[in-house]
């Protein structure tokens, strides 16, 4: 099964998609991230997000994705983080998938035990579960295989 992770945002929108089976732990299979330029106009940077995601799925055919949910955001930042999220849920409704969504402190507890966990130590069981000799960056697709993992964990 592939599953996809997406860590919304409307600058830097991070994704990672990871392969599991029954019989093989979770492997890396593509990491990054959609940028979008902060002096484009909003519906540029919109459209931006809409194509490269379409392509994304397009390109990999991801069976499950994983989406963080909006949880606290700085006030200035929240209407544009939503108006991006909300471009990636037609995105995947367009494409026939149903995210799994959950919070930061989910998808904290799920890799790390603890619900408060720092990004040092959620971006650790990151590199642990997926066996990787070196951290991902930029800290966004880190975040986006975090969400992955997460929603490999809680598959019925």
């Amino acid at each position: 099964m592939r599953i996809l992770g997406i860590d919304p945002g409307i600058a830097t929108l991070g994704f990672g998609l990871i392969e599991t089976g029954r019989l093989h732990p979770p492997q890396l299979l593509e990491v990054g991230v959609i940028k979008t330029g902060s002096q484009d106009a909003m519906g540029d940077r919109l459209i931006t997000i809409h194509q490269d995601l379409h392509t994304l799925i397009q390109q990999w055919q991801p069976q499950q994705v994983g989406l963080e949910k909006l949880f606290f955001y700085r006030m200035g930042n929240l209407i544009p983080v939503a108006q991006a999220r909300g471009v990636i849920l037609l995105v995947l409704a367009q494409s026939g998938l149903v995210p799994m969504e959950f919070s930061p402190p989910q998808i904290k507890q799920s890799l790390t035990g603890y619900g408060n966990a720092d990004k040092s130590a959620v971006h650790g069981a990151v590199q642990r579960e997926l066996n990787l000799s070196q951290a991902i960056k930029p800290d966004d697709a880190s975040d986006a295989l975090a969400i992955a993992l997460t929603c490999w964990r809680f598959q019925p």
